[in-house]
């Protein structure tokens, strides 16, 4: 196990020579106002980085599930960099109730304000520090809001027995549970006492024993420095099913063997990777299977992955999703975006390794489909998004860094590496990878860090491939593709595409459809490419032939639902308004309210189906989906 930690100006050092300018005046600046234009180390936080950084943090939080609130203490451990009066804290509708400073080997109170509250980045605790303690505690109590978090209802569970609690940190939702620097330009290790009601069980982003019993009380440690949006928590009736020394998944009782079934290659993953770029470096790897609320496909919170029961197919169809999580624990974990304008160092690397995960451990064939499904999400969704937001390199000052979560850094990253190993060959650029994560273990990057260590140590290391700097740059702040892309192709889906033809031909014909034989890729690349207008007899024969209005499987109903509701195919409407009641993975549901508020005939009927949904969704997704019926027809 790797415990070695970046020192906290090291980053400041590495990240300031890169990536960031900041004057002297700002630097010697001995009260810094909470203004995010003048903290150019990371512009979504409120921080005075530049002065104070915290380095490690200790929890006491007691869950209150009648209240839906997390209340206790959060200590602070600081390394000062420059003399500074005050330490500025991100908060996000928190109340804080008393703020203690650890100097001369006791407590002491100190004074601390909230200041001006920003919509995207919520409100900074000013704490008067003049004495520049070494430990900060405060006292405070979350929202019943909190963005961060999600209190279920027992009857939102899988087992309708015991409530659910988790977090959601990513991007800077950390704010709303625990007032701290959020910011991933910092990396911290931390510890954590939890108070919970003595029938559930805590589980967090650190070690976790099974055998710990249910007391009440559960004590976690993170030796490892990780950056603060992977500090996690879930709290419900959890039990764990054990794959090997290190790997192993938990879950509800009505969902654990289900789970532990469908992800059991998991320990196969981790040794394919480690084949490819090293070490696991976090000791344990484990799933944990949330409810169907969770707004994502996963969270790859280090030592155990949050991950969406939306995945389980029943026939290992989309385990892809923790290759992806797995693949986190090199990019984004060990190496990590030191601001979310560079999210594509964490989501295009793991984009790239997942696809080389499903190619080891279930074959290219399997891999070059992923791809090229991958390829066509991200042709259709560059056509909604402005030229700025196509470049890899995002445009975020001022906005929400939510709004970088779209396929360009994942599919477009991912793009990059395979136009990099189709020029330099796979060796290098494994070669190249493992060198990477090495160098840069346990650190945050920038981009112009990036681009400087690629073009010493694979650019210029072979200069026949005639690929240099500015072929690179146009794929880091251009829009779209570059020319030279690698475009992906699949026999699987030409075949596919080919049946596409013969279907058309065949007055719409379900007879000429090999599907019961088709993989989930095989049905999602057929569904998403025969024409979006369907006479309904036509709906009708292909539904009856392979039933796909009732599919369990959730990529599928994400392909087949869109032509239900452009065709207004009555028969499905039914399993639709069921589909986007019982799932809150935003990349479900989101699509499909898209076109019901587009169309004036079903916008009504939409609506009246989201605010029955709405009650059981994550913050975010509430926030995506409100979004959506706000703007006009």
């Amino acid at each position: 196990m790797l415990k070695k930690c970046l020192t906290t100006s090291f980053i400041l050092f590495s990240f300031i020579i890169s990536a960031v300018l900041i004057t002297l005046s700002a630097c010697s600046d001995s009260k810094p106002t909470p203004d995010r234009s003048a903290l150019a180390i990371d512009p979504h936080s409120f921080a005075n980085l530049t002065q104070v950084q915290m380095t490690h943090v200790q929890l006491d939080l007691g869950a209150d599930f009648n209240n839906k609130i997390l209340s206790g203490d959060a200590i602070l451990t600081l390394k000062y960099n420059q003399k500074a009066a005050e330490l500025i804290l991100d908060t996000r509708a928190l109340t804080i109730s008393k703020v203690s400073g650890f100097c001369h080997n006791k407590w002491q109170s100190l004074d601390f304000s909230m200041g001006k509250q920003d919509k995207i980045l919520g409100t900074p605790l000013i704490i008067q520090n003049t004495e520049q303690c070494p430990k900060v505690k405060i006292s405070y109590q979350t929202s019943p809001e909190a963005s961060g978090l999600q209190w279920l209802d027992k009857s939102l569970t899988a087992s309708k027995q015991q409530p659910f609690l988790f977090t959601q940190s990513e991007a800077i939702h950390g704010r709303s549970w625990i007032p701290m620097q959020d910011t991933p330009a910092v990396r911290v290790t931390y510890e954590a006492t939890l108070h919970t009601p003595s029938v559930l069980r805590a589980i967090m982003s650190a070690h976790n024993d099974p055998d710990t019993p249910l007391n009440g009380e559960f004590h976690f440690a993170m030796p490892q420095a990780i950056p603060p949006y992977l500090i996690a928590l879930a709290i419900g009736d959890l039990h764990y099913h054990r794959w090997s020394e290190r790997s192993g998944v938990w879950a509800e009782p009505p969902l654990l063997e289900a789970a532990a079934r469908e992800f059991e290659d998991t320990p196969e993953m981790i040794r394919a990777t480690e084949k490819l770029y090293g070490k696991y470096p976090w000791q344990q790897y484990d799933l944990l299977i949330l409810p169907p609320s969770f707004p994502f496909g996963g969270m790859e919170n280090p030592r155990v992955s949050f991950i969406t029961p939306t995945v389980i197919a029943g026939d290992k169809s989309l385990t892809s999703l923790i290759s992806h999580e797995l693949a986190h624990s090199w990019s984004g974990n060990l190496v990590t975006n030191a601001r979310w304008a560079d999210i594509w160092l964490n989501e295009g690397f793991t984009s790239y390794i997942e696809n080389r995960i499903v190619e080891a451990v279930y074959g290219k064939p399997w891999a070059k489909m992923e791809q090229v499904i991958s390829y066509q999400a991200l042709l259709e969704e560059m056509k909604d998004l402005e030229p700025a937001d196509q470049s890899l390199v995002l445009p975020l000052d001022g906005r929400d860094p939510d709004d970088a979560f779209t396929d360009v850094p994942y599919t477009k990253g991912a793009m990059l590496l395979y136009f990099l190993e189709d020029r330099f060959g796979r060796e290098h650029l494994d070669t190249f990878l493992k060198s990477y994560f090495k160098q840069f273990s346990f650190k945050t990057i920038s981009t112009p860090e990036f681009l400087a260590y690629l073009n010493t140590n694979l650019l210029q290391k072979y200069p026949d491939v005639g690929i240099d700097k500015s072929n690179i740059e146009q794929w880091l702040y251009q829009p779209g593709l570059p020319k030279e892309a690698v475009i992906p192709s699949s026999r699987r889906l030409e075949k596919v595409a080919q049946v596409i033809k013969l279907w058309k031909t065949h007055p719409f014909a379900p007879n000429v459809i090999p599907g019961k034989n088709w993989s989930s890729q095989e049905w999602v690349y057929f569904l998403t490419n025969i024409p979006k207008k369907i006479a309904l007899s036509d709906m009708e024969k292909l539904d009856r032939a392979f039933d796909l209005t009732h599919t369990s499987n959730a990529e599928i109903a994400l392909a087949w639902f869109p032509l239900v509701i452009q065709n207004h195919y009555q028969q499905g409407f039914a399993a639709l308004e069921q589909h986007l009641i019982k799932i809150g993975r935003r990349r479900l549901i989101t699509p499909l309210y898209k076109l019901l508020a587009k169309d004036s005939e079903l916008r009504n009927w939409g609506l009246e189906v989201y605010q029955k949904a709405r009650p059981g969704y994550h913050p975010l997704a509430q926030g995506t989906v409100d979004k959506i019926f706000a703007e006009k027809k």
